[in-house]
């Protein structure tokens, strides 16, 4: 087995399952294994050797239970991921995934009591391959400086990356999502935690669009002459529609790359659209009239009002990827997505399903009839010139299945 260049946690307070837990991460390869009785022992060992990769943590125990030590370490650094194993009920544990969202924390997996080692491996491999674990270093934690970062938009260190989405069916690719990556000429790769906070912060989401939207298209157009169509997909903030020109700017670049609007899709959180004023809700029509797709993302993860779904010009859903990362262990979520399924056809809205990471995942949902997804499973981001060599290559695998 090989050595994974990892720190774990666990935390348990039943001394057998503790022993099970901690030899099964070694088997796994894990590099050091660490364990705690209670809350209260993991913050002393925490404490004592430092920061670790994945906390495993069981939440109904003795002393400081495992709410509690979430708690405590949400803002501290001190763990990255979170792998949840109790024996709680599954709708309790769903309710505990809210909460280590609400806390910062990046929840890896749930895989309830008893453990077993061909459900925990695949956790510590998608925790290996996330790009997020990837740019953990010391210089990359805290957020970059406003003049960096201003600096990097004017260098155009700032690239557009795109992760597709597909067509669960037949797997073709009918379009990307627009994502955004520093390529630092001296750190490499920079995750968008370390700097669209401060684009946010000195307002500078506007021009980032634009600049993605010139570097998109010029892509898109790339990708068309090689026989591929693809809809390109950019997020979107609900403060942004408030800007009186941004509609216009918009038509102008489609204008200049002779692109239809209808090549392009906006992705808007619910969070925030809720009480959208009458100028927020001016550019989503103009954007609709100039034919472009408008999207609700993480769909379910706010508060989610159906009286606001009919009324704004929304013509897809993007399901919020915690209801698949649960759906073998949870009918609920079944339920939440065969719903969402059932109201965006009523509605005459598409349905993405984000977050698909497995085999299991994608034959479930095709069962409960998706047909729109993304996710590690499929592909994950990548550049411009990855993309244009990838789009073949997955051609070519597709053709050899038929």
């Amino acid at each position: 087995m090989p050595s994974l260049p990892l720190r774990v946690l666990v935390l348990e307070d039943h001394t057998f399952q503790r022993s099970v837990a901690v030899n099964m991460l070694r088997s796994l390869g894990c590099r050091e294994v660490f364990e705690a009785s209670d809350g209260a022992q993991a913050l002393d060992v925490l404490n004592a050797i430092g920061p670790v990769d994945i906390a495993l943590c069981d939440l109904q125990m003795e002393g400081m239970d495992g709410l509690a030590f979430l708690q405590r370490v949400g803002a501290s650094g001190q763990v990255k991921s979170i792998i949840i194993s109790s024996s709680l009920s599954a709708d309790l544990r769903r309710a505990v995934h809210q909460i280590v969202s609400l806390l910062g924390l990046e929840l890896l997996g749930d895989v309830g009591k008893p453990l077993h080692a061909q459900v925990l491996a695949p956790l510590l491999k998608k925790y290996l391959d996330s790009p997020v674990t990837e740019l953990w270093t010391a210089a990359t934690v805290a957020l970059a400086s406003e003049e960096a970062v201003r600096r990097a938009l004017v260098e155009q260190q700032l690239q557009a990356w795109y992760q597709p989405k597909f067509n669960l069916q037949t797997g073709e690719v009918c379009g990307v999502e627009v994502l955004c990556r520093w390529l630092h000429p001296i750190n490499g790769v920079i995750s968008p935690a370390v700097f669209m906070p401060v684009l946010e912060r000195c307002g500078l989401m506007d021009e980032l669009l634009f600049v993605q939207l010139d570097q998109a298209l010029s892509l898109q157009q790339l990708a068309r002459h090689h026989g591929f169509a693809l809809n390109m997909a950019f997020n979107l903030q609900t403060a942004q529609l408030a800007n009186g020109e941004l509609t216009s700017t918009i038509k102008a670049i489609l204008a200049r790359h002779a692109t239809p609007g209808a090549s392009l899709t906006f992705e808007l959180t619910e969070s925030g659209l809720l009480e959208a004023p009458a100028t927020s809700l001016e550019s989503l029509v103009r954007l609709r009239m100039m034919g472009c797709r408008l999207s609700i993302d993480d769909f379910g993860a706010g508060f989610s009002s159906l009286q606001r779904l009919c009324q704004l010009p929304f013509n897809e859903i993007k399901l919020d990827a915690e209801f698949v990362r649960t759906l073998e262990h949870e009918p609920r979520c079944r339920a939440v997505i065969s719903s969402t399924l059932a109201l965006g056809e009523t509605l005459g809205m598409s349905v993405v399903i984000e977050g698909i990471e497995t085999e299991a995942q994608c034959q479930q949902l095709l069962a409960l009839g998706c047909t729109l997804g993304q996710g590690y499973w499929y592909a994950r981001p990548m550049n411009g010139e990855d993309l244009l060599r990838w789009l073949p290559l997955r051609d070519a695998a597709q053709a050899l299945k038929l």
